[in-house]
């Protein structure tokens, strides 16, 4: 008996939105009257950092500090109108639609702006930092907020501006079945390192290493949280979670409860290693696309083909249980001995 080590890997691709009546998500963005610039949304953060990432794309698009965009996501009563948080679409579908409602309104900032210094629009610059500015002066600017001021109680001009992503809805063709689902692939690769106990069956996740080409990762860390926490999924799927026997009626069978569900603890996480690979989506918002719900596949054959090269044990179904260890390596003496 004997603790035994195997590796294994796994590739995916996975598609970013979804062939849908178009899949449209739409945006609307204003300035308040110090310079502050609202997105409203119907968009739900979910926790995988939706705010943070449309914040970013509308405070790259308008030119202003991220601190001057205030993510507002409403409602579907009262919001503009959005498909939903599923698909990996977030931040590709709503990031499109506040980029293109940012643009708009920036249009309408440096009109202002151009009114107030008496210069042409087409000649002014955004600097990033608050400052709207002649291109090749240092002096010659005036401040976001005071654009907004200027705006509201001068000019009498609101600061706005409306987005919408559309996919075309594809139709296959009845010859070929040729049709065009998605916007964009996103791709991953998972290794899996496991010690398989052949006494027990007890499988431990040592290490996973993960490499995801996502387009572009506007923001790497909470990427790297995606990946690592949808690894962390996988890796309970794989190893602890038990899918109902008798659904829909899931409250007469089984555990109904976190005190008798199994999902992994601290103790059970491995170290990860994640690497991203840009290789930028032409229609992706700053070339991204969406890495949502892959994350947790990866792991899962990985794990798998790992246990494999440890201990011969071909799993097929999950949760890869110390039993179904046992009756594997069962087999496989069964098989050899006859």
């Amino acid at each position: 008996m004997a603790l035994r080590r195997g590796r294994g890997y796994a590739a995916v691709n996975y598609p970013t939105g979804m062939n849908l009546g178009g899949d449209p998500s739409q945006a609307l963005v204003h300035a308040t009257t110090m310079g502050g610039f609202v997105v409203t949304l119907s968009s739900v953060d979910l926790g995988q950092g939706l705010r943070t990432v449309i914040a970013q794309c509308a405070a790259e698009t308008l030119g202003v500090p991220i601190e001057n965009v205030i993510i507002d996501t409403a409602d579907t009563d009262t919001g503009p109108h959005c498909m939903g948080t599923f698909a990996s679409r977030g931040t590709h579908r709503i990031g499109n639609a506040v980029i293109m409602a940012a643009r708009e309104a920036r249009d309408v900032m440096l009109q202002v702006a151009g009114e107030e210094l008496e210069v042409d629009a087409e000649d002014l610059e955004t600097d990033g930092t608050g400052f709207i500015r002649l291109k090749g002066s240092s002096e010659k600017r005036i401040h976001v907020s005071d654009v907004a001021l200027a705006a509201h109680f001068r000019q009498g001009r609101t600061i706005s501006g409306r987005g919408i992503f559309l996919k075309e809805p594809s139709t296959p063709v009845p010859e070929t079945g040729e049709m065009d689902p998605d916007s964009c692939q996103a791709h991953a690769c998972t290794v899996a390192e496991v010690e398989v106990d052949d006494e027990t069956g007890v499988i431990e996740v040592l290490r996973l290493y993960n490499t995801y080409e996502v387009g572009r990762a506007l923001n790497p860390a909470l990427a790297t949280q995606q990946v690592e926490g949808g690894a962390w999924m996988g890796l309970s799927h794989a190893l602890f979670e038990s899918t109902e026997p008798y659904y829909p009626e899931s409250r007469e069978h089984g555990p109904i409860d976190f005190t008798e569900y199994l999902m992994p603890g601290p103790a059970d996480l491995p170290s990860q290693t994640s690497v991203f690979l840009e290789r930028p989506a032409d229609n992706g918002p700053f070339g991204a696309k969406g890495i949502g719900e892959m994350t947790a596949n990866a792991p899962i054959p990985a794990i798998a083909n790992a246990v494999y090269d440890a201990v011969g044990v071909r799993l097929t179904s999950m949760p890869f249980t110390p039993e179904k260890v046992l009756r594997g390596l069962d087999a496989l003496r069964a098989g050899h001995a006859g």
